[in-house]
Order: C-alpha cells, then sequence, then structure tokens
C-alpha cells in the first residue's frame, strides 16, 4: 500500500477486510464500502477475499479498478447489499446506522457528523449505541488492530434483532 497516499493508518483497510472475511466469511457477497474514498477497503475486500464491493461515494475518485456508485449513500439503499460498512464515513455515518435497520453493518466513526453538539469518541460511539437500542438493533463494540484512536467499531446485525413477544 505504500504506492498510495492515505490519511491516517493505512492499515485499517487490511484490518477491517480480515475482519469482514472471518466474520462473515461466504454468507455475505455484495458489500457496499460507503463514503469508501479512493476505494482501498473495497480493493482488498475483492482482490484478497474475493467479495463483490462497490464503493458508494458522491466525490467519485476511486483508485483504477474499484467499482464505484457516485451517489450520497441513503439506507434505503441497503436492501441492493448483503452488509454495509463505514469505515470513516464522515457525513455518512447517520446513513450507515440507518442501514442496520435492514442489512448487517460495521461502522468505525471517525468524525462528529451525528449530532449539532460537540461530542468526543466516547460519546459518539454512545450516541450511535442509543439509536441502535432505540431501534431495537443488536450491536456490539469491536477494537479493531490498527493505530488509533478512531479504531472502534459498531457491528450490528439485523437479523438478530431483540423482539418481545407480543403475538
Amino acid at each position: 500500500m505504500s504506492r498510495h497516499r492515505f490519511h491516517g493508518d493505512p492499515e485499517r483497510f487490511e484490518a477491517v477486510a480480515s475482519f469482514v472475511n472471518d466474520r462473515y466469511g461466504a454468507t455475505v457477497r455484495f458489500i457496499a464500502d460507503v463514503a469508501g474514498g479512493q476505494g482501498m477497503l473495497c480493493r482488498i475486500l475483492r482482490k484478497k477475499f474475493n467479495y463483490d464491493c462497490e464503493v458508494v461515494d458522491s466525490r467519485g475518485w476511486t483508485l483504477k479498478g474499484v467499482p464505484n456508485r457516485q451517489a450520497d449513500f441513503a439506507p434505503s439503499m441497503a436492501d441492493y447489499y448483503d452488509l454495509v460498512l463505514g469505515l470513516h464515513p464522515d457525513q455518512a455515518t447517520r446513513a450507515v446506522a440507518g442501514a442496520a435497520l435492514l442489512r448487517p453493518t460495521v461502522l468505525v466513526p471517525c468524525c462528529n457528523f451525528w449530532s449539532d453538539s460537540k461530542l468526543g469518541r466516547d460519546e459518539l460511539l454512545e450516541a450511535i449505541e442509543t439509536y441502535y437500542r432505540e431501534h431495537d438493533i443488536v450491536f456490539e463494540r469491536v477494537v479493531f488492530p490498527f493505530k488509533g484512536p478512531k479504531n472502534i467499531g459498531i457491528v450490528t446485525d439485523p437479523g438478530n434483532r431483540n423482539r418481545t413477544s407480543g403475538c
């Protein structure tokens, strides 16, 4: 990866891609890399792990050979994918969290695009987790093996929603 310039720890792409493969294996095929910028995570998922991944990012400046859907991601788009990833998705953080109502997600927030209030890393994570609790989404925190402090993710699975028996 030394040929490409990235902000932050370049190991984050390999770490998240390995997590996806270890966690989901062949249970997912189509993956959205939301606000994936140049598409390095998507490239690794495609080349190393053979997933059908595309970057969904309105900026449209992916690396050569990385599929790109030049659009702002909306939660309603999650229906097309088996898994939605948001690795430091900036303004798309809330949309990735909303996608958790429909599909499994891996969200690693970096900046507070969640609320107008100033939120630090821990407060941001708690705010997103509160949203998941309010929508009955099962989630877990995961610390990824790359340089922090923005290396904590929230993994969801709507197929395991908390349900109360009311029938």
